[in-house]
């Protein structure tokens, strides 16, 4: 796999996480840590306060630090992501474990021969709706796809579809805005 400076490691965030994905490759522990890193993805979705933490200039390192210890800890998080998520808070990056995990995320699927599909919609999608959605990509790509969702109320309807550094919009806030722009044009 090419770990070099592509779209993926190309910020801190990706660089953080390629070397974690090394470090549990080479420690075996890429499924524990995906794991680990995927409920972390789904913390921070469901925790806005906690993303704004992360995120906030207000709260020094030694904050995040401990919020993040304390999170791996309760969460009972592999000792190679905690610690990652640790020297991430102290050199000022807790702001983008987000981006960290994702980026990992897709690492660890395209290991194992699988893409990554970040879907965006209006309203929750339905296990049979995801399912299609999956094997219509996978025509498409030629690769089994991973589909990863998110409720995007501000998008109307529609979708959003991004696989590696390829976005497909069909929502339809995107479509107002440009028949907007086209009226203002016209």
């Amino acid at each position: 796999m090419n770990t070099g400076e592509d779209g993926m490691t190309a910020n801190a965030a990706g660089r953080y996480a390629t070397a974690l994905f090394q470090l549990a490759k080479t420690s075996k522990a890429v499924e524990a840590v995906e794991a680990d890193l995927s409920a972390l993805r789904t913390m921070l979705d469901a925790s806005p306060e906690l993303a704004e933490v992360m995120a906030s200039p207000l709260h020094g390192a030694d904050v995040k630090e401990g919020v993040l210890g304390k999170l791996s800890k309760k969460a009972k998080f592999n000792s190679l992501t905690s610690n990652a998520l640790g020297v991430a808070a102290v050199n000022g990056r807790a702001g983008e474990i987000g981006s960290l995990a994702s980026s990992f995320l897709a690492m660890a699927a395209a290991d194992r021969g699988v893409i990554a599909a970040d879907v965006a919609s209006a309203a929750a999608l339905t296990k049979k709706q995801v399912e299609a959605l999956a094997a219509s990509l996978k025509g498409a790509f030629g690769h089994d796809v991973e589909v990863r969702t998110e409720v995007r109320p501000e998008l109307m309807g529609g979708l959003i579809v991004k696989v590696g550094s390829r976005m497909f919009d069909s929502s339809l806030r995107t479509k107002l805005d440009g028949m907007k722009n086209a009226m203002k044009e016209a």
